[in-house]
C-alpha cells in the first residue's frame, strides 16, 4: 500500500484519537481513552511505515498540518468553537503549505 495512503490513515486515527481525547474528561471516561490509545496507536504504527517512502519532514508536515486543520474543524462543528479571522487566515496558510508540499515539491519521496 502506497505511503501517502497511511499517511492518511494516520491523520484520520490522529483527529479520532484527538477528538476523542476531549471526551475523555481527562481520563475519567472508559470509551473515549480506550479510542484515544487506540486511534494514536494506529497513528504512530501508520507512520512508521510511511516514513519508508516519505521524507520525515514532508511526512511529519503534512500530518500535523492536515491535522491541525481538520481538529479545528471539528471544534467548531462538534463544540461551537468559534475561529476568527486571524485563526482562519492561520488555517488557510497551512492548508497552503500541505498542498505546496504536494503539488509542487520534489522533496516528497526518498
Amino acid at each position: 500500500m502506497s505511503g501517502w495512503i497511511y499517511l492518511t490513515i494516520a491523520i484520520v486515527a490522529e483527529v479520532i484519537a484527538t477528538s476523542a481525547l476531549k471526551f475523555s474528561d481527562g481520563f475519567t471516561r472508559l470509551m473515549p481513552s480506550v479510542l484515544v490509545v487506540i486511534g494514536y496507536a494506529v497513528t504512530f504504527y501508520c507512520l512508521s511505515i510511511v516514513l519508508r517512502t516519505v521524507h520525515i519532514g514532508v511526512a511529519y508536515a503534512v500530518w500535523s498540518g492536515l491535522g491541525i486543520v481538520l481538529i479545528a474543524a471539528f471544534g467548531w462543528i462538534a463544540f461551537g468553537q468559534k475561529l476568527d479571522g486571524w485563526a482562519i487566515l492561520g488555517i488557510a496558510l497551512i492548508l497552503a503549505g500541505v498542498v505546496i508540499l504536494n503539488l509542487l515539491s520534489k522533496t516528497g519521496n526518498h
